[in-house]
């Protein structure tokens, strides 16, 4: 992209019961450089004390939704995309599995004018990771397996949370899933956009227990399932 020094990047946190991580997650994305930046947080109905969190730090969000529903991941980002003014959208998880620090090694490629689109993968990288779940790892391997089967891609890690895009790419996709589905379906749909510049980056990843918080289960795996094969061969 050109006059990299006007860029802004959109940073979109879709946030759920994050009391434990919301505090220093929104200090390192502000911290981040070396872009300026909008921070979009939406709280999906936190139950937990993370909206009330959220709203002390007001004057430290460019632009905070605070969801009347719980509808979901999917939903939350819908939200954001659409009120979003950077050139440059990322997704940013708001439990720190994800490191804020690596959005600039994330949106490089764009910047650099060679990506569209930027996947920060989990499994290719060199980077620190936590040892976690075996059969997570397998349900994901499987996942994004049946994904580039069906987009003719070869990303490693479909499933991820960091991925980057210009921002009239992202803008002019619909979303329709509320939830977790959201990963199969836009791969999905950016992978049916002729001329496309898919790219992928390494990142670290602090990968977190359920009794820490994590909340994507088995129910999701089945419904990306459902989503890799809908969004694939039913969607136009």
């Amino acid at each position: 992209m050109k006059n990299k020094k006007k860029i802004k990047l959109s940073v979109i946190i879709p946030c759920y019961n994050e009391i434990k991580t919301i505090d220093k997650l929104i200090q390192k994305v502000k911290s981040a450089k070396p872009l300026e930046k909008e921070i979009i947080v939406v709280d999906d109905c936190s139950t937990d004390g993370t909206r009330e969190q959220l709203i002390k730090y007001k004057k430290q969000i460019d632009n905070l939704i605070l969801r009347k529903l719980n509808s979901g991941k999917g939903a939350a980002l819908r939200d954001g995309i659409r009120v979003a003014r950077g050139q440059i959208i990322i997704f940013q998880d708001a439990d720190l599995e994800y490191d804020p620090d690596e959005h600039i090694k994330v949106i490089q490629p764009i910047l650099d004018g060679y990506a569209d689109v930027v996947y920060g993968s989990r499994f290719s990288s060199g980077n620190v990771r936590r040892v976690m779940f075996f059969w997570h790892r397998i349900a994901n391997g499987i996942l994004t397996l049946l994904s580039n089967m069906f987009t003719n891609l070869n990303l490693t890690d479909m499933e991820t949370c960091f991925k980057a895009f210009r921002t009239d790419i992202i803008k002019n996709i619909k979303i329709v899933e509320n939830r977790f589905g959201i990963e199969p379906e836009i791969t999905a749909k950016v992978s049916k956009i002729k001329n496309l510049k898919i790219y992928e980056v390494g990142i670290s990843y602090k990968g977190r227990t359920y009794d820490e918080g994590k909340k994507i289960g088995l129910k999701d795996a089945f419904r990306a399932l459902y989503c890799i094969i809908k969004y694939n061969y039913f969607y136009k």
